[in-house]
């Protein structure tokens, strides 16, 4: 297929990648091609030129095997791995590219199995017939610079839609994961999914549980992470899916009868989600994200019909932060992000529960002691979580969280609020108190601790007097000074 098929934005953007890669690509062809092998252009990095994105990866194929690819590059290259060799993917860099370049294959899972089965094949339409979705079936050859869409893409490009090459119950029964990236893809590109394809992924959905929780959760991060993660997480539990990789996220569309009227969780959740991302300064911030999409997983376990009509969820927030715990350790996220994930959903309602701007200094201290380095994204959750249709109830909401960040500012300016400590250290107490290290140095830490959360600096002598009081009042030996 001639490139003059393609729209002209979309020439340009073709030729412009050759522009760039001119000396990357030209050399590439004639070293593979003066061994009797193709290689191409391929995948996610021929859409995004499409759509007018020029990365500095690019993910090439070719039916040479992986041992000739790695002789045809090693003295090429600036660098080589083969990390990935083992399915069929050399990695290289040459001045500013990344390269991955992939032995024509074939790749499917074993009914039982969790791994990929790799099978090399010998043709380009082969290969492209085996990918995900058509979008990312198209392909560059290098030497020729043709121009290769056996599947359409090219208008499902234009449509904005996803659809499998082939058949959608062989491709995701051959590769499982390929029905969580529809929902990556939705979220990352903005496209909706095939019928025939959503109907398979419904139908499928349990097939999901084959596939290892680390490749989920990279899948899922990815989701959270695009411009449309709405569009994502609705196709997820639309389609089932949910209910097996994040079961936490259906359970959210809790019945609402006439009799017992609360927001709609689910909604509320896609909104806030939506809300923090407008507050994102610097691209996008998966801690934030995540914590507002989970900020209310703990209402379903916490729902009570109470006296009236009302619906209650008391201490939803300590239910959430340990729901929002134990789900991302099974996908096996880091333990700090599980940590950050977790305090912050347990902290979500803390502003709420100082009524309408009644802070005193103490409870200031409080907040920004416990919210620690997460305190500008609690920031962004609390004003996030407002999705409260009434103007006057929102700006109200919006006026006292005002108010509370210029008290903290305040108070951060006075008193270094972020390097809250006692104004006695350990080794002082101890020498006060005449005492050795151990659990009583611990509790005298915690109690001026407390006390400088309450009084703010009251200084050191004031300090040592409070101490020397304490320790009398638990039976601690300590001789005061003269």
């Amino acid at each position: 297929m001639s490139l003059s098929n393609l729209t002209q934005t979309q020439r340009d953007g073709m030729a412009e990648l050759f522009r760039k890669i001119a000396p990357v690509a030209d050399e590439l062809g004639e070293l593979f091609a003066a061994k009797g092998y193709q290689i191409a252009l391929v995948g996610g990095s021929v859409r995004d030129v499409l759509l007018g994105r020029i990365g500095n990866d690019l993910d090439l194929t070719t039916d040479a095997r992986p041992e000739a690819v790695l002789e045809l590059v090693r003295d090429w290259a600036d660098s080589v791995w083969t990390i990935g060799i083992d399915f069929g993917t050399v990695g290289a860099r040459k001045g500013g590219w990344m390269l991955e370049i992939t032995t024509y294959r074939s790749e499917s899972y074993d009914p039982a199995s969790r791994k990929p089965e790799v099978a090399y094949g010998d043709t380009l339409e082969g290969d492209l017939a085996r990918r995900d979705f058509a979008v990312n079936a198209m392909a560059l050859r290098l030497a020729s610079r043709e121009f290769v869409d056996p599947h359409g893409g090219l208008d499902d490009l234009h449509a904005k839609v996803l659809r499998t090459p082939g058949p959608p119950e062989r491709s995701f029964d051959d590769d499982p994961l390929r029905m969580l990236r529809a929902a990556r893809f939705a979220s990352q590109l903005g496209f909706t999914v095939d019928p025939a394809a959503l109907a398979a992924m419904t139908a499928m959905a349990d097939r999901i549980d084959i596939v290892s929780a680390e490749r989920i959760r990279d899948e899922l991060d990815k989701l959270i992470g695009g411009d449309h993660p709405r569009q994502g997480l609705r196709l997820l539990v639309d389609s089932g899916l949910a209910g097996h990789v994040l079961p936490e996220l259906p359970k959210l569309r809790l019945e609402i009868d006439e009799h017992h009227r609360h927001k709609d969780v689910y909604e509320h959740t896609l909104i806030v989600l939506e809300q923090a991302i407008d507050l994102e300064e610097n691209g996008p911030d998966r801690i934030l994200r995540w914590a507002a999409l989970l900020h209310d997983v703990g209402k379903p376990k916490t729902r009570r019909h109470e006296p009236g009509g009302r619906v209650s969820f008391h201490h939803h927030e300590v239910v959430g932060a340990q729901l929002t715990r134990k789900r991302l350790t099974e996908l096996r996220f880091p333990k700090d992000v599980v940590a950050d994930v977790s305090r912050l959903v347990e902290l979500h309602l803390r502003f709420h529960g100082y009524g309408t701007g009644e802070w005193t200094d103490s409870a200031v201290r409080r907040y920004v002691r416990d919210a620690g380095h997460l305190l500008e994204q609690l920031h962004k959750l609390t004003r996030a979580d407002c999705t409260t249709r009434n103007r006057r109830k929102a700006q109200l909401l919006s006026q006292t969280y005002d108010q509370l960040e210029e008290r903290i500012a305040r108070l951060a300016e006075e008193e270094e609020l972020g390097k809250i400590r006692p104004e006695l250290d350990g080794n002082e107490i101890q020498e006060l108190l005449g005492i050795p290290p151990g659990p009583i140095v611990g509790r005298a830490y915690k109690f001026l601790l407390e006390m400088r959360l309450d009084r703010g600096v009251v200084g050191k002598e004031a300090a040592t007097r409070a101490l020397l009081d304490w320790a009398e009042e638990n039976g601690v030996a300590a001789e005061r000074p003269a």
